[in-house]
């Protein structure tokens, strides 16, 4: 699974769970410190500056060690109502070319990249 962090400019971070990985409290925890690092690493200018970030209603998301993970990092969540058609965006941004990249490749297995 891929998780896409993004800001007005840039990708942030892309990161790639391994196969088989719950993605869980812990697990998207851990992607949010890579998330921070990048922040201060490719915003240092604006790392100072208030994060926000567009969540929906999934348990990770919702899970209290991450809300009150982001508290201490005073980010804030921006709650995503559910089937809104103002997340379709994004979606229209990053899968073209995404598909792009992939189109006419063939793989023999989940493990070829």
């Amino acid at each position: 699974m891929a998780t896409v962090f993004s800001d007005m400019h840039v990708v942030l971070l892309l990161h790639f769970s391994p196969p088989n990985e719950t993605v869980n409290s812990a697990a998207y925890q851990a992607t949010l410190k890579k998330l921070k690092r990048a922040v201060q690493r490719k915003r240092f200018q604006k790392s100072n500056k208030r994060v926000l970030l567009l969540h929906d209603n999934a348990r990770l998301h919702t899970a209290c060690a991450t809300v009150y993970l982001l508290e201490r990092w005073d980010w804030e969540i921006l709650e995503h109502p559910p089937y809104s058609p103002d997340l379709a965006p994004l979606h229209f941004q990053l899968f073209p070319n995404v598909k792009k990249h992939l189109r006419a490749k063939q793989f023999k297995s989940r493990c070829q990249a």
